[in-house]
C-alpha cells in the first residue's frame, strides 16, 4: 500500500460489516489504516474481512454484541493483539425500532434500540477513552443520525437515542478537553442502505412509505460519500479540535434536495425508482382513536 491519510494507524469500527460501516471500514483502509471490524453476525465479520483482504487491505474482525460490555472489550483487546495499537474507534453500530406511534411499537424493539443506540455507544466510548485518554491520543468518533437535533414523531426511539448520543459525546469532549484525545459527533445525514429501504411500519401507517421516497429522492446519499467525511474526521487535519459537531445535513443540503424534487415535479418528470420494501407490523395496543396522520 501506498502512504495514506491513516498510515500506520489502526482503526475500530462497530456495525462494521455493512452499510456506512462498511464504507467507512474500506475508506479507512485505503488510506492506509489496519480496520477491525464487528458486528453481531460471524459470518458478516468473516467475509467482510476477506473481502478488505482481496483488495490488499488490512483487516480483522470480531464479532460483537456492542449492548455487552465484555464483548466490547474484548473487541479492544482483539485490535491491540492483532496490528499492536489503536489510534481510532468509530461507533456506528446502531437499530432503529419499527415506524409508528411510539406506544404501539412493540416494547422489545425499543430496549433493543436503547440497548444497541446508547448502551453500545456508551460501551465503545468508554474502552476506546480507557485506552487513549492514558497515552493522550486517539480520536472517538460517535455516529448520529435523524433525531439528534430535534424530536422525530413515529421514529421517536431511534431519534432520541441520537439526541442522547450527541449530547454524550459533546459533554465528554468538555470533560477530556486537553487531554490530546479527539472526540467528534458525526451525522452522515439520509445514508442509501439497504437496511434504509427495508422499512418496518406499524400496520395502519403504510401511506408513510410514500414520505420516505420522497424524502430519499431528496436527501440520500451513498454510503461512500458520508464516508469521505468520516475519513476527513480521522485525519489530521483535526488533530487539536476536539468537540467537533459535523454534520452532512444543512440549510443549502436541504434547499437544494427539495428544489431538485420540487423541479422534477413542476416538469412532470418522471420519479426515479426507489425499491422500498414495506413490512407491515402488529401494533403493541390497539387504540384507534390516537391515529394521526
Amino acid at each position: 500500500m501506498t502512504s495514506g491519510l491513516l498510515e500506520a494507524k489502526v482503526a475500530v469500527i462497530t456495525g462494521g460489516t455493512r452499510g456506512l460501516g462498511l464504507a467507512i471500514a474500506q475508506a479507512y483502509a485505503r488510506q492506509g489504516a489496519a480496520v477491525v471490524v464487528a458486528s453481531r453476525t460471524p459470518s458478516s465479520v468473516e467475509q467482510t474481512v476477506i473481502s478488505l483482504n482481496n483488495e490488499g487491505l488490512q483487516a480483522s474482525g470480531q464479532p460483537c454484541d456492542v449492548a455487552d460490555l465484555p464483548q466490547v472489550e474484548e473487541l479492544a483487546k482483539h485490535a491491540l493483539n492483532t496490528f499492536g495499537r489503536l489510534d481510532l474507534w468509530v461507533n456506528n453500530a446502531g437499530l432503529s425500532a419499527t415506524h409508528g406511534p411510539t406506544i404501539d411499537v412493540p416494547p422489545e424493539e425499543i430496549t433493543q434500540v436503547i440497548r444497541t443506540n446508547i448502551l453500545g455507544a456508551y460501551h465503545g466510548s468508554l474502552v476506546a477513552l480507557r485506552h487513549f485518554l492514558p497515552r493522550g491520543k486517539g480520536k472517538l468518533i460517535n455516529v448520529l443520525g435523524r433525531g439528534a437535533r430535534q424530536p422525530v414523531p413515529y421514529g421517536n426511539a431511534y431519534a432520541s437515542s441520537k439526541a442522547w448520543l450527541r449530547s454524550f459525546t459533546l459533554a465528554l469532549a468538555k470533560e477530556y478537553r486537553g487531554s490530546g484525545v479527539g472526540m467528534y459527533t458525526f451525522n452522515p445525514g439520509l445514508v442509501d442502505t439497504d437496511l434504509l429501504r427495508k422499512f418496518r411500519v406499524i400496520a395502519g401507517y403504510e401511506e408513510r412509505a410514500k414520505m420516505l421516497r420522497i424524502v430519499m429522492r431528496m436527501w440520500a446519499k451513498p454510503p461512500e460519500v458520508a464516508a469521505r467525511k468520516a475519513l476527513w474526521i480521522a485525519s489530521d487535519a483535526t488533530n487539536g479540535r476536539t468537540g467537533l459537531d459535523i454534520s452532512l445535513i444543512g440549510p443549502a443540503t436541504l434547499v437544494s434536495g427539495a428544489l431538485r424534487e420540487g423541479v422534477r415535479q413542476l416538469l412532470r418528470r418522471p420519479a426515479p425508482a426507489i425499491e422500498l420494501s414495506v413490512i407491515s407490523v402488529p401494533a403493541a395496543l390497539n387504540l384507534s382513536d390516537h391515529r394521526q396522520t
